[in-house]
């Protein structure tokens, strides 16, 4: 990531399609040749786990497995495990809308069911050698998922006794008598992953990388802490004695109440952070870089009591700080990953990002601030920094512009030189394309021109959030022509 370059940011979730969500079919390959089109280097995407309550990509219920709703159907159709004409009936949204989670919960996984019983046979080698191949993490969630089908969806932690482990008697029985479920969920991530490889190699062969992104938690409802509780602060039975969030800040004025069970670092460190290191690694397999979700969580995190309502009572807990990161370099080697330091900062979490050598974030919507010298002014920022105009929690810039106090949007506007005929949005791209980062980074919400109702999240609040769609026209050849004019004027092309 030291040569000049740039990149969009867009889940897979947004992408265009006619089964009520973005997928790995043929509005992924559109997109990519769209990036191609406006001479884009990066394709940023958010975690692509597995989710569950609320829909957060942040909350997934294993931190390896793939999430069953990006699996192109049309593929399934063509190998004749599904039929066209039962994809028509099923209903997974309306076309090109907003993603309806329930729709898809209720529906698409009944259509990858048929498909699993279509196909099972005949895939029979395949899926023993997928999960052979995948090991233990593939093993441990596939029973997981078949238990928590069977006890209708409720965490593990309300299974009754004898599903506490997958090393039971109870869980042991279980697996031979419901075979079948467990091996519909291999199935799951073997087309998951064959497709998602297939979507990565194209997009690498045409230039483009992919910027994952790594959730630092999580979360308590998981194949991951179900069958590794070892590695949490959990009580005797099981529950977390605290949870993560972070304090009081410009988002939350009651702070940010994740819930996520947190580490016991001191065990895992003992293992050599074997745990972690094996999850950068097989994360890196799927991405070219990694953008690490709330890095200053490595540093000191903040550690609520289990049962609050909010993240007021929270108290700052050091975490496993550089020992973790040269443990990772030990095994992997140097790898790309872009630290996510955004947040009030202190000078050991500098040290941290420094002494790791990762880029930091620069969050341009952040920057006008009247009453203090921001550090995310361009004019402020070092070669070694991803620079966005704004991230998934944000607004866009188009609705921040709608929203800020008008002595803020007067700042940005006599900054950046920002007027109408331009458009504010491509003024705000302007600045970060122009600016020193090494890498900048924009929403496609903000290449669009979009409004607020366009947000992917807005954090502290449930429902309506991970949403948000584009549209096929959106990908317009004008569109990436005006990107790459941009581009290649600001040397990033």
């Amino acid at each position: 990531m030291n040569e000049r370059s740039s990149g969009i940011l867009m889940h897979v979730s947004s992408l265009p399609g006619d089964y009520g969500i973005g997928d790995f079919g043929s509005g992924a390959y559109a997109f990519i040749d769209f990036l191609e089109a406006a001479g884009q280097r990066y394709w940023q995407i958010l975690p692509i786990g597995i989710t569950g309550y609320g829909d957060s990509p942040y909350q997934s219920f294993s931190a390896f497995a793939g999430n069953p709703y990006f699996i192109d159907l049309q593929e399934l159709i063509q190998l004749g495990f599904l039929n066209k004409k039962q994809v028509a009936k099923a209903d997974l949204g309306r076309q090109g809308q907003k993603v309806d989670y329930g729709k898809l919960y209720k529906n698409k996984i009944a259509l990858l069911k048929e498909a699993y019983e279509q196909s099972k046979v005949k895939l029979k080698h395949e899926l023993d050698r997928f999960e052979e191949h995948e090991g233990q993490w593939l093993e441990s969630f596939a029973v997981y998922m078949a238990i928590k089908e069977n006890q209708k969806g409720q965490s593990w932690h309300l299974w009754g006794e004898g599903f506490e482990s997958p090393e039971t008697e109870t869980v042991r029985t279980f697996r031979e008598e419901h075979d079948d479920d467990i091996r519909f969920w291999i199935f799951t991530q073997y087309f998951f992953f064959k497709q998602w490889y297939s979507l990565k190699s194209v997009a690498n062969n045409k230039g483009i990388k992919i910027i994952g992104d790594l959730p630092i938690y999580v979360a308590d409802d998981s194949a991951d802490v179900w069958a590794h509780p070892e590695f949490f602060k959990l009580s005797a039975d099981k529950m977390p004695k605290c949870v993560a969030g972070c304090p009081p800040d410009a988002f939350s004025d009651t702070g940010q109440l994740w819930g996520n069970p947190i580490y016991d670092w001191d065990k895992i460190e003992k293992t050599g952070y074997k745990w972690w290191i094996e999850r950068i690694d097989y994360s890196l397999k799927l991405f070219d870089v990694i953008r690490i979700d709330h890095f200053r969580g490595f540093d000191a995190y903040w550690e609520i009591p289990f049962g609050d309502a909010t993240a007021e009572n929270g108290k700052w807990i050091k975490g496993p700080g550089i020992k973790l990161f040269k443990a990772v370099e030990e095994a992997l080697g140097k790898v790309d990953i872009i630290a996510e330091d955004l947040g009030f900062l202190t000078e050991s979490v500098i040290e941290l990002r420094e002494d790791t050598g990762f880029p930091g974030m620069k969050v341009l919507e952040f920057a006008f601030d009247t009453r203090e010298e921001s550090d995310y002014l361009p004019h402020n920022y070092d070669k070694n920094c991803v620079a966005y105009t704004g991230t998934h929690d944000n607004d866009t810039v188009v609705g921040w512009m709608h929203n800020v106090p008008k002595a803020d949007r007067t700042f940005a506007v006599e900054y950046l030189k920002l007027d109408k005929r331009e458009g504010y949005h491509w003024g705000f791209v302007r600045g970060i394309w122009s600016s020193t980062a090494s890498l900048a980074i924009a929403q496609m919400q903000d290449f669009l021109g979009l409004g607020s109702k366009s947000r992917m999240n807005t954090p502290s609040t449930l429902g309506g959030n991970w949403c948000f769609r584009i549209s096929e026209k959106d990908l317009s050849e004008d569109l990436a022509k005006q990107i790459r004019v941009l581009t290649k004027r600001y040397g990033r092309l």
